[in-house]
C-alpha cells in the first residue's frame, strides 16, 4: 500500500475552534429528544493534529444535529480509548495500531485489559511516522540517533507507544527518551535539551512546520531496509511517502510507515445520533478540508481500513446506503 500526501495549509481559523465550539454549544438543543443533550470529543496535546481535527469535526457535528460537543485534551489514542470504554467521554480518535492493541489487550498500557465496548465511526487520516533533528546535530538518520535525547510526544499517543517498539526493532539505542505535547517537544528541541523530536500525526505536522521556520532542520525517515524491517515486525504498519511539497524545507520525499486513524463512540451511542453523526462529517468533505488538510482523506470509501473493530450501527446504516460494504463480523451489538 502506498499513500502520498500533498501540502495543504491550515487555516488560520482552526486554532480557535475549540473556544468557538464551546461558545456555539451554549443554546445546543438535540434535533431528537432520545439523543443526548451533550457529549464530549476527547482530542490529544496541542501541536498534534488531533487538537485541531476534533474540534474540526465536532462543529460540524454539532450544527448538523444540535448536540452540544465540548473537547477534552488528552494524552492521545490511548487515553482518548480508556475514557471511551469508561464512559468518561463518549467519542474519541485513534491509530488503528494503538485499537487493535486495546481490542486483544496487548501492549504494556492496557495492562492486560481488553477494549470491547468502543465502535468504530469514520475513517480520518493516515498517520506517517516521521522526525526532525537539527541541522547542528549533524543527525542525518534513524540510525544517527543511537546514544542521544530523543522526544517522542505524549506517551499515551502513538508516536509515544510505537516510537520505543521501531527503534527497539531497528536496534537503535537512545540515550533517553522524552514525552511530553508536541509544542512541549519542539521548543525543547529548540533549546538544545533534545537531539531529535520523532512524531507521527496528519501532515503536516503543525510543530514540524513551525520548527522549520524557525531553526534549519533534518528531516528523519526510514530507509528502504528499515521499512521492510519495521513492517515485517508490526505488520499494522504500511509503507508509505510523504510528498516533497508537504514540508517547506524537506527538499525531497519521505520514506515512512504509517497507520490510519479512525474516530470511535462509546457502544451505548443512540444509533440515529450516530448515523447523523457520521453523515455529517462524510458529506461534507470540502468543509473539513477548509479546517484542516488532512480532512481529504476523511472519505466514506477509506472505512475499509478497519478491519478488526467492530462499527457501531449508526455507522453500518450510513456505509451500507452509500453501497460501501461493511461484513457482518464488523457490526458492532
Amino acid at each position: 500500500m502506498t499513500m502520498r500526501f500533498q501540502r495543504r495549509a491550515l487555516i488560520a481559523a482552526s486554532a480557535a475552534l475549540p473556544a468557538a465550539g464551546f461558545l456555539g454549544a451554549v443554546h445546543a438543543q438535540p434535533r431528537n429528544p432520545a439523543w443526548p443533550r451533550a457529549v464530549t470529543l476527547g482530542t490529544a496535546a496541542p501541536g498534534g493534529t488531533y487538537a485541531i481535527y476534533g474540534p474540526a469535526w465536532g462543529q460540524m457535528v454539532q450544527a448538523a444535529t444540535g448536540v452540544q460537543v465540548s473537547y477534552r485534551t488528552t494524552q492521545g489514542p490511548n487515553q482518548n480509548i480508556i475514557l471511551v470504554e469508561r464512559r468518561e467521554i463518549e467519542l474519541g480518535m485513534t491509530t488503528m495500531g494503538v485499537a487493535l492493541q486495546a481490542w486483544n489487550g496487548q501492549g504494556e498500557w492496557t495492562q492486560g485489559n481488553r477494549f470491547r465496548s468502543i465502535r468504530a465511526l469514520f475513517p480520518m487520516y493516515d498517520t506517517p511516522f516521521h522526525g526532525i533533528a537539527l541541522r547542528r546535530s549533524n543527525i542525518t538518520n534513524l540510525s544517527g540517533l543511537a546514544g542521544k535525547n530523543v522526544g517522542l510526544g505524549p506517551r499515551g499517543g502513538t508516536p509515544g507507544t510505537y516510537w520505543p517498539i521501531i527503534l527497539n526493532t531497528l536496534g537503535i539505542r537512545p540515550a533517553a527518551l522524552r514525552f511530553g505535547s508536541a509544542s512541549d517537544m519542539q521548543g525543547q528541541l529548540n533549546d538544545g535539551l533534545l537531539d531529535a523530536f520523532l512524531f507521527a500525526s496528519g501532515v503536516p505536522v503543525p510543530a514540524f512546520s513551525e520548527a522549520e521556520t524557525q531553526q534549519q532542520v533534518n528531516w528523519l525517515d526510514f530507509t528502504a531496509d528499515e521499512v521492510t524491517r519495521v513492517t515485517a515486525a508490526l505488520p499494522e504498519l504500511a509503507p508509505g511517502t510523504i510528498g516533497a511539497s508537504v514540508y517547506r524545507t524537506a527538499g525531497r520525499d519521505l520514506r515512512i510507515v504509517g497507520m490510519f486513524n479512525f474516530a470511535i463512540g462509546h457502544q451505548s451511542l443512540d444509533a440515529g445520533f450516530v448515523y447523523e453523526l457520521v453523515k455529517a462529517v462524510l458529506d461534507n468533505n470540502a468543509q473539513l478540508r477548509q479546517a484542516i488538510a488532512a480532512g481529504a482523506e476523511t472519505v466514506a470509501e477509506n472505512a475499509v481500513k478497519n478491519t478488526f473493530l467492530p462499527f457501531h450501527p449508526g455507522a453500518v446504516r450510513y456505509y451500507r446506503e452509500k453501497g460501501i460494504a461493511i461484513p457482518d463480523n464488523l457490526v458492532g451489538a
